[in-house]
């Protein structure tokens, strides 16, 4: 169906009618010009809002709309846990060409749904309109936290150790994988498209061949937020000094804490958290898999300090490993690597600027 049958206000009933409300700071969701939201007594607000552009955020060709709306949900969650808060409500705004049918709105929405059920968050309103370049999706996440809570980037101290969730590099290494089977594919269709010039009728059906690598093709396609992470910190009663997520890359994101925080760091480059297929698949592709995982980004992993008095009880926490520590800002921000050599930390991950 042609998303002008529906209209605007058409399609946004279309797309919202089965969402129910689970949080009890939503007193009203989509349906008025404003959705009225009443915060738990003694929290702050957190609020942060991301932009994804076809063509510049996601490649169509390999990225599922199901997938790109869990995703582009994700992102946003990640960005209030960063905070060391809980998300209650987004927004989702769409710009939409007419390449598009109703049914693949319907797609991208249920990926958002389900990534907004099993986070317990409330879609409480947005926008649509009509687009000439393609998609464009943009979500605003609300959520809160109990002010001596809320994590900055800018509270990092000497002598606090620094954390990382998960492991890191993966993404990127899917997005490498999709490109060059992208590439391949496309070097086919030439192919293709040279033979039937010259009458063939043969034409090779392309399969990508992702065996062995699901893994970080799930890191680049379905990113989880880490809201596991927070609340094992809430539990052992750890309070980081200092979060980020790493969604640009650990080095970029580290440097951010260092220069806000007006500190320098030390990096140790065996205590970067690697998986398997990651490791695997930069040899594949002659990469340095330390350069991968230091800026590779979309991890969606986090980032924080923690005083060294609680070494102890950050050890203890499941899929959370110590990989350095702060130091003087006069002491710079370095890497260690596994020869003991040492290097400036510089940040070259991802800039959506360029």
């Amino acid at each position: 169906m042609e998303i002008s049958e529906l209209g605007e206000f058409g399609l946004i009933r279309r797309l919202t009618e089965c969402l129910k409300i689970e949080n009890p700071t939503t007193l009203k969701g989509v349906g008025d010009d404003c959705a009225v939201l009443s915060p738990t007594e003694g929290t702050q607000t957190l609020v942060t809002t991301d932009l994804l552009m076809e063509g510049v955020h996601f490649d169509l060709m390999y990225v599922p709309l199901k997938h790109l709306g869990y995703k582009a949900v994700m992102v946003n969650l990640s960005d209030i846990y960063a905070m060391n808060g809980i998300p209650r409500q987004i927004t989702v705004s769409l710009a939409v060409s007419k390449k598009f049918t109703v049914e693949d709105i319907e797609q991208l929405y249920d990926g958002m749904k389900l990534a907004c059920e099993k986070h317990h968050v409330d879609i409480v309103g947005g926008d649509t309109t009509s687009s000439l370049t393609g998609l464009a999706i943009s979500i605003t996440a609300i959520g809160e936290a109990l002010p001596a809570d809320i994590a900055y980037r800018n509270g990092a101290k000497e002598t606090d150790l620094i954390c990382v969730s998960g492991n890191l590099g993966a993404s990127y290494m899917g997005l490498q994988l999709l490109e060059r089977e992208k590439a391949v594919y496309l070097s086919q269709v030439d192919k293709s498209d040279e033979k039937t010039t010259n009458n063939s009728s043969t034409i090779n059906i392309f399969q990508p061949d992702f065996s062995g690598y699901e893994y970080l093709l799930e890191r680049q396609l379905k990113p989880e937020a880490r809201r596991d992470i927070i609340e094992a910190l809430a539990k052992a009663n750890i309070r980081p000094t200092s979060m980020m997520d790493i969604s640009d890359g650990l080095s970029s994101e580290l440097l951010h804490i260092c220069s806000q925080s007006q500190v320098g760091c030390r990096v140790y480059e065996d205590r970067i958290p690697l998986d398997y297929q990651t490791a695997a698949m930069a040899e594949e592709m002659n990469l340095n898999v330390t350069t991968c995982a230091l800026n590779g980004g979309e991890d969606y992993e986090l980032l924080f300090t923690v005083p060294l008095s609680q070494n102890d009880a950050v050890n203890k926490l499941e899929d959370v490993r110590v990989i350095g520590y702060i130091t003087n800002e006069s002491l710079g921000k370095v890497l260690i690597c596994r020869d003991g050599s040492e290097f400036e930390l510089k940040a070259q991950g991802w800039n959506p600027l360029q």
